[in-house]
């Protein structure tokens, strides 16, 4: 594992390890116009066509929509501990986001006669993409579409690529089924994010797209974002976990290695300024590695060579400094005061608080969503939240009075700014009692 001692990195060894696996995806967005247009020319066929190149699956046409009874028979083939553990986490995961539902509406009084507020209602339609990978995300589901569904959301289209056989994994199936997803496509990829941007014979036209997926419907979004709302951005895996000397190495051990494993282009670092801490850990992830899979056991060294490891600081405030810059979408508080220190935090996706939170908890079960943002958003974005399927409509309201008390400042900035019809309907308004 790499160990960076921050104070003595050069500006070009700070600025690697900030800026992570930075992908260049000039690349994939050539490719990505070139099969959007022809999914926009061709609808299904291009669907098919590049369903069968890319997942190696030939689907028929009347294929590409999962049927209700697929739904019931992926629900029924699953296992009953693994359908008692999604109903689990979609309870704690619809009572965390019920929490977040603003007002209806709401108003307030500014002046005598003037009332202003803001009326909120979901988004008419969405698509949820739930990436594949190698295997099966029940979790992608749940988080994107519980909000989908807590914000009131009247049309949710999923789109997902199908296993090696043609299907939808049991387990996202019986996660559809528990929360109330009925409209699935077998459909990933660019031609995923083309379908619902534009809309074809089978898969209908979506305002908006939201959930992660790999370079290639990252780059659809970027070129379709004229057609389609993408949503929040997201990339590689990571995770900072900031400790002191009081933290238990064997939990900093286990949980340094968690985001680890998504994949090589992952970053997990142990920021610390506790250098016995280190040393105590290190042997221990040693011990644990071999309990891996190989493929993952992979994942986890390249990581700790490159984007991931050690950053040892001078003290715990410069820890947090560095954590506020990094702007991590995981992090784990492990300090003698983890509440304390929550308090100085202002830059993460999420903040998981003491030795008995590993970020496993929230990725699954705990209930705060796990899709957040990566490479640094998470300065500016949020996590996915019930707000990502709402939209605020502003909504004003002046009586006589209220014009009457207002009109000469309206017409005022009305005249310093040019805009002389905008004077006008303030001016020469007639404010006598008809009635």
């Amino acid at each position: 594992m790499k160990i960076r001692v921050w104070k003595d990195l050069s500006n070009e060894e700070k600025s690697f390890v900030m800026k992570r696996a930075e992908q260049d995806i000039s690349r994939q967005m050539e490719v990505a116009r070139e099969i959007s247009d022809e999914v926009r020319r061709d609808g299904d066929r291009a669907i098919l066509k590049y369903t069968e190149k890319f997942d190696g699956v030939k689907l028929a046409p009347d294929a590409i929509k999962v049927r209700p009874e697929e739904i019931e028979a992926g629900y029924n083939r699953l296992d009953a501990e693994t359908r008692d553990a999604i109903a689990y986490a979609a309870k704690n995961i619809r009572n965390f986001h019920e929490k977040q539902m603003p007002e209806e509406m709401w108003f307030t009084n500014v002046d005598t006669g003037l009332m202003v507020g803001e009326k909120t209602t979901p988004i008419v339609d969405v698509c949820l993409y739930v990436p594949r990978g190698k295997g099966s995300f029940p979790s992608v589901l749940l988080m994107l579409g519980i909000p989908a569904l807590v914000a009131g959301v009247p049309e949710i289209t999923v789109v997902t690529p199908p296993n090696e056989e043609g299907n939808c994994d049991d387990a996202l199936l019986a996660a559809a089924k528990i929360i109330g997803i009925k409209n699935i496509y077998k459909v990933g990829g660019i031609q995923a994010v083309a379908a619902v941007a534009f809309g074809t014979e089978t898969v209908p036209k979506c305002h908006k797209i939201i959930g992660p997926g790999n370079s290639y419907a990252t780059a659809a979004k970027r070129v379709l974002s004229g057609h389609i709302d993408s949503g929040l951005p997201a990339g590689p895996s990571e995770v900072i976990i900031l400790a002191d000397e009081h933290a238990d190495p064997e939990k900093v051990a286990l949980d340094v290695m968690i985001e680890a494993e998504h994949g090589p282009d992952s970053a997990a670092l142990l920021v610390t300024h506790s250098r016995e801490l280190v040393e105590k850990v290190l042997p221990i992830i040693d011990r644990q590695l071999p309990k891996l899979s190989e493929k993952r056991r992979s994942f986890i060294t390249t990581n700790f060579e490159t984007y991931g490891g050690v950053i040892l600081t001078e003290s715990l405030d410069e820890s947090i400094d560095f954590v506020n810059d990094y702007a991590p979408e995981h992090m784990e508080v492990m300090t003698k005061n983890p509440f304390a220190t929550l308090e100085k935090i202002k830059n993460a996706g999420e903040i998981l608080l003491g030795e008995y939170t590993p970020v496993t908890l929230c990725n699954f079960v705990l209930g705060p969503n796990a899709i957040l943002p990566t490479g640094g958003f998470a300065k500016t974005y949020s996590s996915v939240s019930v707000m990502d399927f709402l939209k605020r409509s502003s909504v004003g309201y002046a009586s006589r009075e209220g014009f009457e008390r207002i009109r000469g400042y309206a017409g005022k900035f009305a005249r310093v700014e040019g805009f002389d019809a905008h004077a006008l309907a303030v001016e020469e308004r007639s404010t006598e009692n008809e009635g």
